[in-house]
């Protein structure tokens, strides 16, 4: 991790910064492979000054070199597929309907991101940008007290909990882009190692009509322009970045027609502008993931959360660049995401055969 930017260097003036660009001195590592009187030449400042840009080199790298690779969920088979859990410097994606969790596990790990780290945290702040004020400030406390009563047993600490999720409610699509604009300052700032976005298609699909090929153009320009500054975040300050998606569905036109932008050769195409396989369902429709094959080319990780019946849900690790397909059961509880045990799941399933037999939908 010595490859950090010397801009991130605490207390490091700009023009020394711009003095050893000039020079090819760019990370904390090459400022590591000079000595001392080849930094005197580059920066032009005097020996003391030097001798605080080599020290403060060395604790960013070595703070770096000490961050965890991966983010724990805490949900220990999840975590044992994902081969330790969210990867650090990636994007995470949960996609699901409506009322399905996604949201849920979000405010869980935004509690585990605020936990010191011997308890398996992250020990910093967490941004919550949220897009469809779904974000629950009393859910927070819930779940904090309830999955970790010992750490969270007083009103002070839950308090210190609250002081350190940082909140931002974007209604637009442009103001949403001028928010992420402006993260990599309150990320610095705010000592911040969580990145949540909550969700990435609510605002597109609102303000844009996928089904107009201007509109479509445009949304996918805001959408790489959008997964561009997450992943420069997430790569930069070495954070996971989790957001949300939506899904849609993807059918079969019958010809021409109102409404209908297919023709006679039975195109497969979704609401979303991508294409994909030929359909599942008698009606000539299945349901994918949201926003198209250029948002999921950003995404590295992406969890399905899906319903299984009225108390049980399923986490599907559909893409992962380490992990393979893996499902588990879930139920929603006081202390958040809780992962089902294989064994007393099938005890509680009985004879139900739609819920012991569970099928997965290639479609995502």
């Amino acid at each position: 991790m010595s490859s950090r930017k010397l801009r991130r260097v605490h207390g490091l003036r700009s023009e020394i910064v711009n003095r050893l660009a000039k020079d090819g001195i760019l990370t904390c590592k090459d400022v590591l492979q000079k000595n001392v009187l080849e930094l005197l030449k580059s920066t032009g400042a005097n020996y003391q000054e030097v001798l605080a840009i080599q020290k403060a080199a060395y604790s960013l790298w070595k703070e770096s070199d000490h961050q965890k690779s991966f983010f724990q969920t805490t949900l220990v088979d999840l975590d044992k597929q994902l081969h330790g859990g969210l990867k650090c410097g990636t994007i995470t994606e949960i996609a699901g309907p409506s009322g399905c969790g996604k949201t849920q596990f979000c405010i869980m790990l935004s509690v585990l991101a605020v936990l010191p780290q011997d308890a398996g945290g992250l020990d910093a702040s967490v941004i919550y940008i949220d897009t469809e004020a779904a974000f629950s400030a009393k859910r927070l406390v819930e779940i904090a007290s309830n999955r970790f009563p010992d750490l969270f047993n007083s009103e002070e600490s839950l308090i210190q909990l609250s002081q350190r999720v940082y909140v931002y409610w974007e209604s637009t699509c442009s103001s949403l882009w001028e928010r992420l604009q402006r993260l990599e300052e309150d990320v610095i700032s705010k000592r911040v190692k969580l990145i949540i976005l909550d969700s990435v298609a609510s605002l597109v699909r609102k303000e844009f009509d996928s089904r107009v090929s201007r509109n479509l153009n445009e949304r996918t320009a805001l959408l790489s322009k959008e997964a561009i500054i997450l992943k420069y975040l997430a790569e930069t300050f070495h954070i996971p970045v989790v957001v949300t998606n939506q899904i849609t569905t993807r059918f079969v036109g019958e010809g021409p027609g109102v409404g209908n932008v297919f023709d006679k050769t039975q195109t497969f195409q979704d609401a979303d502008g991508g294409v994909g396989a030929e359909p599942e369902d008698d009606d000539g429709s299945r349901v994918t993931v949201a926003l198209g094959n250029t948002w999921s080319h950003a995404v590295n990780t992406r969890l399905i959360v899906q319903y299984l019946d009225e108390k049980f849900r399923q986490i599907l690790v559909s893409k992962s660049p380490i992990a393979p397909f893996g499902t588990f059961i879930y139920t929603i509880q006081a202390e958040g995401i809780v992962l089902e045990r294989q064994n007393s799941l099938r005890e509680e399933l009985g004879g139900n055969p739609s819920l012991q037999n569970i099928q997965v939908r290639s479609a995502f």
